[in-house]
């Protein structure tokens, strides 16, 4: 045997203990995310996944939709859902306590098909009279428990126009953005998170809500309770607060957590 097929035969027996170590190490993380950060791990999942060698299975739902899921006995490693959620079920012993990290912030804003003109949205007395003057709106429905769209409700309140807007009010299909109603010609105009606008093809943001009737979203990450790949969660959770991941959420119109 010649020295070059030593050297091979040695690297060979160096690396596989590597290769192997590193597969062993390699876990199948259970997220579970509010419907408004799908943007968010769609472009940034695939990146943790090509870093770390972990695999990400994400499960995703409206703030309530989650709440009842981890409530009824649901398992996962990380959960990542507005603030509210957050408090919710560390009070009810399902999250491990010191884990929570804020990941990003968002507030609402509202969309228009691509190439229609862009309503005066500039105060809130010019917001009204946008709503009221649209033929129909998309927002999610409050009754899946979705934070914008619990905000959202409450605007209309505010406005006093709740009750003007309920047979303009076309809510998305289950699982669908408010953006992709008004990108398919069934609402005229869309009221979401910036993040889950901004992805959408078809629809044109025309700009946040007024600034007195702006809600902001603090979304914050968790380790939960039982879970099995508590190492792998605290990796994602550092890896959303890591400055290639805060370029990403900034890319989306949104505020990074606190490193």
């Amino acid at each position: 045997m010649n020295a070059r097929s030593l050297f091979v035969l040695a690297t060979t027996g160096f690396m596989l203990p590597l290769l192997i170590g590193a597969q062993a190490r390699a876990a199948e993380v259970k997220v579970l995310a509010a419907l408004a950060m799908q943007p968010v791990l769609a472009d940034l999942g695939p990146k943790f996944e090509r870093t770390t060698g972990h695999k990400l299975v994400v499960t995703f739902a409206s703030l309530g939709g989650i709440v009842n899921l981890v409530q009824d006995g649901a398992s996962g490693d990380v959960l990542l859902v507005p603030q509210a959620g957050i408090e919710r079920l560390t009070k009810d012993g399902k999250l491990i306590i010191g884990s929570a990290a804020v990941i990003a912030r968002s507030g609402s804003g509202i969309a228009v098909r691509t190439g229609a003109p862009k309503p005066d949205i500039s105060s809130p007395d010019a917001l009204k009279r946008t709503l009221l003057a649209a033929r129909s709106v998309s927002y999610s429905d409050p009754g899946g428990g979705g934070a914008s769209g619990i905000h959202f409700a409450k605007v209309l309140d505010r406005l006093g126009i709740a009750d003007e807007m309920k047979s303009k009010t076309v809510f998305p299909k289950p699982g669908s953005p408010p953006g992709q109603t008004v990108a398919n010609g069934e609402a005229e105009i869309g009221v979401g998170t910036v993040q889950g606008l901004i992805t959408i093809a078809g629809i044109e943001i025309v700009g946040p809500l007024p600034l007195e009737l702006q809600d902001t979203l603090v979304f914050v990450a968790a380790n939960m309770i039982g879970t099995k790949q508590l190492e792998a969660g605290k990796a994602l959770i550092d890896f959303l607060r890591s400055p290639e991941a805060v370029a990403g959420i900034k890319a989306m119109g949104m505020e990074a957590g606190a490193p």
